[in-house]
């Protein structure tokens, strides 16, 4: 039997090994042999900044004990996640499609294709080496390739982001969603950190393994193919690309949040969608020294070379007019940068990035205001143009893809717009602007508002020097493609939406379990080819 013992606090230089014998004297104190432990989970508690710990959950495998001791000696018994799957019995004419290689599709890929079902992917975008020149020569030379960026091609655009994992769901597809990233290259920490991340360095490479897996196992992958047409068949779906058109006995629309052709699509195809909450600011630059003091106090730098660059997740609400609106920071990146995430000419985008090791000089995070859909016009696309606009005000700053950038002392008190301890990181560049000209009235009232609430919370956050880059757009979806409780669109039965771009999951590892849970739902539809 496993057993889980969970809040052994230790000095974060005291060796792992220390927590694993900790937890083997709690069983055997209750005479609960343990035949092998391990950690399953790491996290630094620096509440008290002048005792951080790192505090560790071990699993032990021991010899079956009573209830009653299993409790006495601080242990739960340990339920090993897993994913439940059942075939169906309808009978298949031909493949399954999956429409988008980001987290959703490639992991609703590796289910479909283990399982034994024929599946073919569809990417607007290139492969993950193709797309990674693509990315370079933008940044050198500012030509946008708008099929080939940070937000389309081989693994969406977490590929070129940092890489996190973290997630709020709880679903067991979670736990196969790390375990698989681990078993394509990833490290093997992702297992048993609670902030689990893998670096776009390593993801890239995560990325071209997966690839060529799935087209060991039998995958037809196409990249540089871009569906224009999603319509009904009496038997499946038709699937319309420059290459002409195809039936599929069922379709996996997994193609992000920044594919506003693929709504407009639907749209006109008479699909379903609803207007859903989103956010929209600007990406704010410390010095990762800075932060990492902050967050962990004086004993930083006694403990340094043990604890992993700070992380924080900030958020501020208020209630106006009976509505609830939140400023929050998004998507951290210790050590990391910020780039250019434009997938569409004359528009900027910004986004954070940061390689395995956080190394950087600067941390990063999205600062982001809610957008709700009482902000915006009845058209359910509006949100679309809603960013669009902000993103082509940036772009007309310096009529470039130089983001607008201010300092925070500049942003809340009108100071000169001066950068000097913080440089920006921003490629390929950034211009000095004020950030009132590009972002909406209410988003900057709200910015502000989080600005003076989160030095409360982190000393020096709004310091003068720090910087904003605008704008911060991307978060997640504007539209929620809709679905029922079987997970296919209600007028199209063999077209089954998810992942972020369906508006149904905020993140790498979410974006994947809904994939996953996805994919399983296909699979007890139908018959696999082999079993």
């Amino acid at each position: 039997m496993k057993l889980i013992y969970r809040q052994i606090a230790l000095a974060p230089d005291v060796p792992r090994q220390y927590a694993v014998d900790a937890a083997v004297k709690k069983a055997a104190s209750r005479g609960i042999r343990a035949c092998s432990a391990s950690i399953c989970r790491i996290s630094v508690d620096s509440r008290k900044k002048n005792d951080i710990k790192t505090v560790y959950s071990v699993l032990v495998e021991a010899e079956k004990a009573d209830i009653n001791s299993i409790k006495r000696s601080g242990a739960d018994i340990y339920a090993e996640p897993e994913l439940k799957i059942t075939y169906g019995d309808n009978e298949r004419n031909g493949k399954i499609a999956v429409i988008g290689f980001g987290p959703a599709g490639i992991f609703a890929s590796l289910m479909l294709v283990e399982h034994g079902y024929g599946t073919v992917i569809f990417e607007r975008g290139r492969s993950v080496s193709e797309r990674a020149a693509d990315i370079k020569k933008f940044l050198q030379s500012c030509v946008l390739d708008a099929e080939s960026n940070i937000q389309f091609g081989a693994g969406g655009a977490g590929t070129f982001s940092d890489g996190k994992l973290i997630t709020r769901i709880n679903d067991n597809a979670c736990n196969y969603v790390l375990q698989r990233l681990a078993g394509f290259g990833a490290p093997e920490d992702i297992l048993y950190s609670a902030r689990p991340h893998i670096g776009t360095d390593i993801l890239q490479t995560v990325i071209a393994d997966i690839t060529k897996y799935l087209t060991d196992k039998g995958a037809d992958i196409r990249f540089n193919t871009k569906v224009t047409s999603i319509t009904e068949s009496s038997n499946g779906v038709i699937i319309k690309t420059d290459a002409g058109e195809e039936l599929f006995d069922a379709a996996v629309l997994a193609t992000g949040h920044s594919a506003r052709d693929v709504y407009k699509m639907l749209y006109n195809n008479g699909i379903e969608l609803q207007k859903k909450p989103f956010s929209v600011g600007c990406r704010i630059e410390h010095l990762r020294e800075d932060i990492d003091v902050s967050m962990y106090g004086p004993d930083y730098y006694k403990y340094a070379e043990y604890l992993p660059h700070a992380e924080y997740n900030l958020s501020h609400r208020t209630e106006e007019n009976g509505q609830s609106r939140g400023v929050y920071s998004f998507c951290m990146c210790p050590g990391g940068k910020v780039i250019c995430s434009s997938s569409e000419t004359g528009g900027v985008v910004t986004n954070g990035m940061s390689y395995h090791s956080r190394d950087g000089q600067n941390s990063n995070s999205a600062l982001a205001v809610s957008v709700l859909p009482d902000d915006l016009p009845s058209d359910v696309l509006s949100g679309i143009e809603f960013q669009r606009q902000i993103e082509q005000k940036a772009y007309s700053v310096s009529n470039s893809y130089n983001a607008p950038c201010q300092t925070v002392g500049s942003f809340l008190k009108g100071k000169k717009n001066e950068i000097t301890t913080v440089i920006p990181s921003y490629e390929p560049g950034i211009i000095k602007a004020d950030l009132h000209t590009v972002l909406p009235d209410f988003v900057c009232g709200y910015l502000k508002a989080g600005l003076y609430e989160f030095e409360k919370k982190i000393k020096g956050f709004s310091a003068d020097h720090a910087v904003l880059t605008a704008p911060e757009t991307r978060t997640s979806a504007p539209v929620r493609i809709l679905r029922n409780a079987e997970r296919y669109c209600v007028k199209l039965k063999h077209l089954y939406p998810c992942g972020e771009g369906a508006g149904y999951a905020g993140g790498i590892t979410s974006a994947a379990a809904d994939g996953i849970n996805t994919a399983v739902k296909i699979m007890s539809v139908f018959k696999p080819d082999k079993i």
